[in-house]
């Protein structure tokens, strides 16, 4: 891509200070908000939202709204994003101010991740009633098992498995199931709830949704059930998810349509108010999955303001090649959604 002398110019005056430099190293690393970036450099609000101008009105970030606050991102283009990560490729692990910012960068990330952990702690016994509160359970799980179909398949993945009830009603279907969760609380009521249904073929473990402990290109299914909005970066879990599916393996996404109830944020630890069909689509691409279907699940009755759920199905875009020799299928089972 070839761009004007001029346009170089004014995009390299744009990142050639000190504290934008830093700022497009900490957006190398995921979404901020004003306030979280005020608080990792140590300066004042206005002076930082200037900054953030002036690398807007060059194109090297973007901005969107959720709410009331204001996150920011590198930019959506292919050639200012390669040329950012090519600037801050040098100073990153090279320069001391830089590893302190990425030292508190890391620190807020923990206090995002410690107020869900802590929600989740507080109310694990009592999740199923929160989560029928905002989701119609039935038919999200109806349109699940008729999305999936009733073919056997190998191996399916719960990422963010919470009361384990993904793994529940999919155990006719596969081999071996796992759920991962980093509350130990939850974890104990998924295996309470798994035992109690006498599902024998799925186990559950305490991990990182980011860096799950299970193996690569080894799921048929993976699932990410009304998670992804409490993630401070959706798209790289999606990201990481999509490398654990076997090729032509599937990704179901369930989770909120964009909403502007705040309180979720402050009472419920919510990060996101919701995702997009184009968000999703565009996630999905960067992650080599193809978008196979969109479903909306909107509640009825009632006045106040409620939660539209959606389901997204995304396949792996690898094809799946048959060969005989090939054990880690069982001879009966299908690419999910496949018949014989």
């Amino acid at each position: 891509m070839h761009v004007a002398l001029d346009t170089m110019v004014d995009t390299l005056k744009a990142a050639a200070e000190s504290s934008r430099l830093r700022i497009l190293a900490l957006l190398s690393r995921g979404d901020l908000t004003v306030s979280d970036l005020t608080e990792i450099l140590g300066q004042s609000q206005p002076r930082v939202s200037r900054h953030l101008k002036l690398l807007l009105e060059a194109g090297l970030i973007g901005r969107y709204q959720e709410g009331s606050w204001a996150f920011f991102r590198l930019s959506d283009s292919d050639a200012a994003r390669d040329f950012v990560l090519r600037l801050v490729s040098g100073i990153h692990g090279a320069d001391p101010q830089v590893e302190r910012d990425l030292e508190r960068l890391a620190a807020v990330k923990r206090k995002r991740q410690d107020r869900a952990a802590e929600y989740f702690s507080l109310n694990a016994a009592s999740w199923d009633h929160i989560r029928s509160l905002h989701v119609p359970d039935r038919a999200v799980e109806a349109a699940l098992l008729k999305l999936v179909g009733k073919r056997p398949f190998q191996s399916m993945l719960d990422l963010g498995t919470g009361t384990g009830r993904l793994l529940e009603i999919f155990s006719p279907l596969y081999r071996r199931g796992i759920g991962i969760d980093m509350s130990r609380e939850m974890l104990t009521v998924a295996r309470a709830n798994l035992d109690k249904a006498g599902v024998s073929n799925a186990q559950v473990r305490q991990g990182d949704i980011f860096a799950p402990p299970v193996e690569r290109d080894a799921f048929d299914l993976v699932t990410i059930h009304q998670v992804l909005h409490y993630l401070d970066d959706p798209a790289r879990a999606i990201r990481e998810a999509a490398r654990l599916l076997r090729p032509a393996g599937r990704l179901v996404i369930v989770d909120f349509a964009p909403h502007s109830l705040e309180f979720l944020r402050d009472a419920h630890a919510h990060v996101r108010l919701g995702f997009s069909d184009r968000q999703i689509t565009e996630w999905f691409s960067e992650a080599g999955l193809d978008l196979e279907e969109s479903q909306e699940f909107e509640p009825r009755g009632g006045n106040e303001p409620r939660l539209t759920v959606k389901l997204w199905l995304g396949r792996d875009q690898r094809m799946l090649i048959a060969d005989p020799s090939n054990h880690a299928q069982p001879a009966n089972a299908y690419p999910i959604g496949e018949t014989a």
